[in-house]
């Protein structure tokens, strides 16, 4: 199989689409029966491609985010309240905690998906793992926009336990759904990479849109969070609709024979044809493995402090009861900031590629975020039990900290996410999108398990 050219950071990308056409021929065994319209590259017409992704990158993580932007349904949930006009500032132990349970329960089942995703990249079809996926996400969603109306005030252990088991479900076929998709586009110029990791972004800024909305439009809490799922229901019904037509497109076409072609058949050195089961894991972390560790670090530092340390700072002026510091302060300064500035960070790759694949500032910004998670608990993080000082005693900051947070990991995120299938040869690219998607879940995994001791430990 052809490998990409693995020449200076500058040229690594220049004239993509452009090359394709040789790349192609030579992925293509002699005396091909491929089609003729494999050999040239077709272009992406109104976009389409480009927002399918998009809205694929939508729905890859918006099951994440509406669960844990819907912070004033799950704490009116967990506190004993049989109906929607009582006060919902009951403090109790699932409560105080479950947004550090959450992505416990959220991230394992990630890391373990992605491994049986590897697994199966040569043995069951991408089509096959996608729609599968989407078709469990949009299950447990129904189940869950059903349960918004059902009375669970006498069995909150149980309301627990049954949340945290379909967010550990979500989360797996969301993570099958997610690196399976990655995987595509490894074989697709990098701006529709781009275009499906800024999508993801795009996810948390629409959930926590659709969160404030609900907020205030709706007059309880149940008549919000009833409206809140539905449009994650509709969303999840889109990504089905737009995946099923993606292979009616030519310009998607194009590529996925292509990948088709380089991914069934191997040449080895006596020139025989052998079929792949299980992609080289060797080869593929030869080039990649500094790229891997700083999605891991990246996404490690962020779900540390987000959402459980951020989502639990009060404003400083909560007692003077108004809206703001009230209801819509956490929604604002934790969510939507967060991912509205993760959003402009991933945006951004698509202009500005800067540090390169090889560059040693790359791993270095990585680790500067670090200081990211100290400046966010001695803000007015509340209850407070062990660590009594609030350092940062401004609503400001909380805004400055969670911009900054957002921000470094869109872009520090998705740099490395997409250079890892360019580094590799063209039949690897698939398998990388899903290692680099490993990385990312294991930095998930690793960073919820380090938010529980964070939050206990304020």
């Amino acid at each position: 199989a052809a490998v990409l050219s693995q020449g200076p950071e500058q040229h690594l990308f220049k004239n993509e689409e452009n090359t394709d056409q040789s790349l192609t021929a030579s992925l293509l065994p002699n005396h091909s029966p491929v089609p003729l319209p494999v050999h040239y590259s077709p272009k992406d017409s109104y976009n389409l491609v480009y927002i399918i992704f998009f809205l694929m990158g939508i729905g890859s993580l918006l099951p994440w985010n509406f669960f844990i932007t819907a912070k004033h349904y799950w704490l009116y949930k967990l506190s004993n309240h049989s109906f929607p006009n009582k006060p919902d500032e009951e403090r109790s132990e699932l409560s105080d905690y479950f947004e550090s349970y959450l992505a416990i329960t959220s991230t394992v089942p990630s890391v373990l998906c992605l491994i049986l995703n590897y697994v199966l990249v040569n043995r069951l079809s991408p089509k096959a793992r996608i729609l599968s996926s989407l078709i469990v996400i949009l299950v447990i969603f129904v189940v869950t926009t059903i349960l918004v109306k059902v009375d669970t005030s006498n069995c909150t252990t149980e309301f627990f336990v049954g949340t945290l088991v379909s967010v550990a479900i979500v989360s797996g076929a969301s993570n099958l759904f997610t690196g399976s998709v990655f995987g595509i586009t490894g074989h697709f110029p990098m701006r529709i990479s781009q275009a499906l990791i800024s999508g993801q972004a795009m996810g948390g800024t629409v959930s926590a849109l659709a969160s404030i909305i609900d907020l205030a439009a709706a007059k309880d809490v149940t008549d919000s969070a009833l409206a809140y799922f539905l449009t994650a229901d509709v969303f999840i019904l889109l990504c089905i609709a737009t995946y099923l037509l993606l292979p009616r497109l030519e310009y998607s076409r194009h590529y996925l024979l292509t990948a088709e072609c380089s991914n069934s058949v191997v040449i080895n050195e006596a020139g025989s044809r052998a079929k792949v089961s299980t992609p080289p894991l060797q080869p593929i972390l030869r080039k990649t493995w500094v790229l891997g560790l700083s999605v891991f670090y990246v996404f490690c530092i962020s779900i540390t402090v987000f959402p459980a340390v951020s989502s639990g700072i009060q404003s400083v002026n909560k007692d003077s009861g108004s809206p703001w510091t009230t209801t819509y302060f956490t929604p604002l300064t934790s969510f939507f900031l967060y991912n509205a500035a993760d959003f402009c960070g991933r945006q951004a790759t698509a202009w500005l590629q800067v540090p390169g694949p090889t560059s040693r500032v790359l791993p270095a910004l990585v680790l500067c975020r670090s200081v990211l998670v100290p400046l966010l608990m001695f803000c007015n993080y509340q209850p407070r039990d062990y660590l009594h000082s609030v350092l940062f005693a401004h609503d400001a900051f909380p805004i400055a900290f969670n911009c900054l947070l957002g921000l470094s990991n869109g872009y520090l995120g998705t740099l490395p996410m997409i250079y890892g299938p360019k580094v590799v040869s063209r039949d690897l690219a698939e398998a990388t999108g899903v290692v680099m998607s490993f990385f990312l879940a294991l930095g998930l995994a690793v960073g919820s398990a380090f938010s529980v001791l964070i939050v206990h430990s304020i």
